[in-house]
């Protein structure tokens, strides 16, 4: 398995090396995944923080849960926007890349890396969960 992954924005200016593999992957159904993703759901790698090198200029928006009270610090392109990563407050020291950003997303698989589908309970009609999953109503024991 190959343990160095990178990645991208869509018009180059930013660019990531990943070692090793993931912790988790997460699929997010969370309203604010749905609305910064443009999507039903946003997948993220989650690896931490000193295995994830980013070259560019990264923006940061901080937005802070209604629900929860808890942050989460989306980077992204500060040329073209494309969603790069985010921090989450309830887990320091981790990094989540947005898979789609990976130059081949396709290393990518549940038969191999722990899957999370979180916050189904926002999942859209349309967005089909796979049977046999780790899901959970909202974020992981809330």
């Amino acid at each position: 398995m190959n343990d160095t992954h990178q990645g991208g924005c869509l018009c180059g200016a930013v660019r990531y090396t990943a070692t090793g593999q993931p912790k988790r992957v997460v699929v997010c159904h969370c309203a604010s995944c749905q609305r910064r993703t443009g999507s039903g759901f946003a997948v993220e790698a989650l690896f931490p923080e000193a295995q994830v090198n980013i070259e560019g200029e990264l923006r940061q928006y901080r937005f802070v849960s209604d629900s929860s009270g808890r942050w989460l610090e989306l980077n992204f392109c500060s040329q073209c926007g494309t969603n790069i990563c985010l921090t989450l407050e309830v887990l320091p020291g981790a990094r989540m890349l947005d898979a789609g950003t990976f130059d081949s997303p396709e290393w990518i698989d549940p038969r191999v890396h722990d899957f999370h589908y979180l916050f189904v309970r926002n999942a859209q009609c349309w967005s089909e969960l796979p049977d046999d999953i780790q899901a959970y109503a909202q974020f992981y024991g809330d």
